[in-house]
């Protein structure tokens, strides 16, 4: 059984597949896609469960792929977590105030990370 279906957006190579790796380890489904633009593409035929979005990426950024996604009916409602490297408390701050729906810190915590990712699945998350 599936632990969920994961769009994981990073442009850096190796984080990708660390972070691929693990969640398959953890029994996710996992699309990953190097950005945001590719993403778009994708999300519909994906179908995720959440989204795991880098916020620095080339050509169009996290925060505005997130303005996308949630303003199209078809993905408005998928929730969309911010994984960035900016590990400052405002930058967390203005993340969640632009409607990520939550905020992972790289470099990710190998043993939390699908603990954290699970919590933001589609319908598994406490209301």
């Amino acid at each position: 059984m599936s632990e969920g279906r994961v769009l994981l957006v990073e442009d850096n190579a190796r984080n990708l597949k660390l972070a691929r790796d693990v969640l398959e380890y953890a029994g996710f489904l996992v699309v990953a896609v190097t950005t945001a633009e590719d993403a778009l593409d994708v999300v519909h035929d994906a179908s995720p469960d959440v989204v795991l979005m880098d916020l620095q990426l080339p050509g169009i950024d996290g925060h505005t792929a997130l303005a996308r996604l949630r303003s199209d009916p078809r993905t408005a409602g998928v929730p969309v977590v911010a994984v960035s490297a900016l590990a400052m408390v405002a930058d967390r701050e203005r993340a969640l105030a632009a409607g990520f729906d939550g905020y992972i810190e790289k470099p990710i915590d190998v043993r939390a990370f699908p603990g954290q990712v699970r919590s933001h699945v589609r319908g598994q998350a406490d209301p």
